[in-house]
């Protein structure tokens, strides 16, 4: 079995030098039908390691229910057989631009800014569930014929906070759960980011995009000796709803990757392949230097104008790190040839919509149970983490027109007085949004209220979503709140999701939609929506994500492994108002980069 260390100034595999070429690639983006070739792709770039998140939510939805547990072990098993080490940074907390920054919902909804602190009853949580994960990384280290070769203590810990009890604990309790590999901490290359994110005693790492010896520099005051790292070089950059796309130079990206390694440090291409948050999962960011602005929701694809697209093809990016990381191989071995490209789909299907469900009749069918409070309840409450919460409200009357309007509205709303759509409201930065024109008395309230993705890095990670202030008519609150909540995870159940009765479609309304196309030579696939507004989808009842027309991205990715040949079905959950009926999937295009944004 070998033996991975850290040395005076390498990391040493049994005792010789090595150097780390890793790339990102999250297993949870990417369809499982796919890892085989994704890792292969990244292997063939040139790359002798992957790396990995773990986001606790996916796998704890509620205190002490696993969902599909094993599924880093699976990955790490497919890692080692494309010949890859492996890097896991099992958080617990992961930024990513995923939901809630990996956090459950029910976590950070209990204990609030208590979460990444030495807290006795969040540290009771995190021990539980790396208890769970963890036997999965002691087992498959390289000591034991794994691939694991290192495992993260936090994540860009010194961007949050400072609380080292908190960090020593987190790396004692790694180490006592028999992780025996090498353990590390990475944040950015400013001395306050290190101070407060280091571990005396675990070797830190930095991330950044470009100015290695400059980043290098401000590691070297840190961490006098022992092997330089770039933990996360940022080759592109996430994208954001309503926001221009920004992509990367290839030619820049090569350069500064080349810099890295010319400096003789190691190095983590993030993203290698960044793949697409499906489901829901995408997080949020809010704008600002002190990141507590405007809510930045994120796109569903996870492109990151990363060298393998969303799609899993080679980019120019792609071929230049090749050429940069070929004379970096062990031993001068030549670059494995790439993979066979996945199948695409066999030309332009169009899937007509057939039937259709307001959403009241879905709620009724696929909701939680009706709470009645004097205030409205925060999603977390109600024990919704991905979705929306109708609240229904009454303004008493005789009283005249005064405005409508809620407080701390996180994120989205449309409001309906009286069965009629009265509006839409955006929380925004400030506390406060009220309808266009006001409201006489007595009314009926109706405001679904949409959460756009959980705020996953900076001071306000683990607000609640929601109404969390309260409906005002005028300046008085309205009490006497009923609230309904509706998971995406409802629609898991397919059986259930059959149960929601459904009529002709209407052009221009809300609701779940239903149709079926035929496939005449399954394979990756994009999918449109001309006219409709936003939303989600779901295709043979797999969610392909989020959809908006704000845009930038214009496609969602449907894996190849999704569709069947023959029948298919698709089901899109449109929030404001439906297109002309039809969903259009076609082979991948050039249009698979307006979802990418770079940095």
């Amino acid at each position: 079995m070998a033996d991975f260390a850290v040395g005076g100034s390498d990391f040493e595999l049994d005792g010789r030098p090595v150097r780390l070429l890793s790339g990102a690639m999250h297993y949870f983006r990417v369809h499982e039908g796919q890892w085989g070739h994704r890792l292969s792709m990244l292997r063939a770039m040139g790359l002798n390691c992957v790396e990995t998140y773990v986001p606790w939510n996916l796998h704890e939805p509620e205190p002490g229910r696993l969902r599909d547990a094993g599924a880093l072990g699976r990955f790490l098993d497919a890692a080692r057989e494309a010949g890859l080490w492996a890097i896991v940074r099992p958080g617990p907390y992961i930024c990513a631009e995923w939901e809630n920054g990996g956090l459950p919902h029910w976590l950070t909804g209990e204990l609030g800014t208590r979460v990444r602190t030495r807290d006795a009853a969040y540290l009771r949580h995190v021990e539980r569930w790396f208890g769970q994960l963890l036997p999965q990384v002691v087992a498959r280290q390289i000591d034991r014929g794994g691939p694991v070769v290192m495992v993260q203590v936090e994540n860009e810990y010194g961007s949050y906070g400072s609380d080292q009890v908190y960090l020593r604990h987190l790396a004692e309790f790694l180490r006592g759960c028999g992780v025996n590999v090498p353990l590390f901490t990475s944040d950015g290359p400013e001395d306050h980011m290190l101070t407060g994110g280091s571990v005396p005693g675990v070797p830190a790492t930095a991330n950044f995009g470009s100015g290695a010896r400059e980043g290098f520099e401000v590691l070297r005051r840190h961490q006098p000796s022992g092997p330089l790292m770039c933990m996360e070089f940022w080759c592109g950059w996430f994208g954001h709803w309503g926001a221009e796309p920004v992509v990367r130079d290839p030619a820049d990206a090569a350069a500064a990757l080349g810099e890295i390694l010319g400096s003789g440090a190691s190095v983590n291409i993030y993203m290698a392949h960044g793949g697409t948050s499906f489901a829901g999962w995408a997080g949020a960011n809010r704008s600002g230097p002190l990141h507590d602005g405007e809510l930045q929701p994120t796109v569903t694809s996870y492109d990151y104008d990363a060298p393998v697209d969303e799609y899993g093809r080679p980019t120019e990016k792609f071929w230049l790190f090749r050429d940069v990381l070929a004379p970096y191989q062990d031993g001068g071995a030549p670059l494995p040839d790439l993979p066979a490209a996945p199948a695409a789909l066999d030309g332009p299907v169009r899937a007509r919509i057939t039937g259709w469900a307001p959403l009241g009749d879905v709620l009724e069918v696929l909701g939680g149970a009706e709470t009645r409070a004097a205030t409205p309840p925060t999603f977390e409450e109600l024990g919704v983490d991905r979705g929306l919460v109708r609240y229904r409200v009454d303004v008493p009357g005789p009283r005249q027109p005064y405005p409508l309007g809620v407080r701390g509205l996180r994120d989205r709303a449309v409001v309906y007085v009286d069965g009629v759509r009265a509006g839409v409201l955006d929380g925004g930065a400030g506390d406060y949004a009220a309808l266009g024109e006001p409201v006489a008395g007595p009314a009926s309230v109706e405001l679904w209220v949409e959460s756009l993705g959980r705020v996953n890095y900076g001071p306000r990670l683990g607000e609640p979503k929601g109404i969390t202030g309260g409906v005002l008519h005028e300046r008085q609150y309205l009490h006497g709140v009923r609230a309904r909540g509706l998971s995406l995870d409802a629609f898991d159940d397919a059986r259930a999701v059959g149960k929601v009765a459904c009529r002709s479609p209407e052009a221009g309304a809300s609701g779940l939609f239903r149709g079926t196309f035929d496939v005449r030579g399954a394979g990756d696939a994009s999918l449109r929506l001309p006219g409709w507004e936003r939303g989600f989808v779901w295709v043979n009842g797999f969610c392909v994500g989020r959809y908006w027309s704000v845009g930038p991205q214009e496609s969602l990715y449907v894996p190849g492994t999704v569709l069947r040949e023959g029948e298919n079905e698709v089901w899109v959950l449109e929030l404001e108002r439906a297109g002309e009926g039809a969903v259009e999937f076609g082979r991948p295009g050039a249009d698979v980069g307006e979802g990418r944004s770079g940095r």
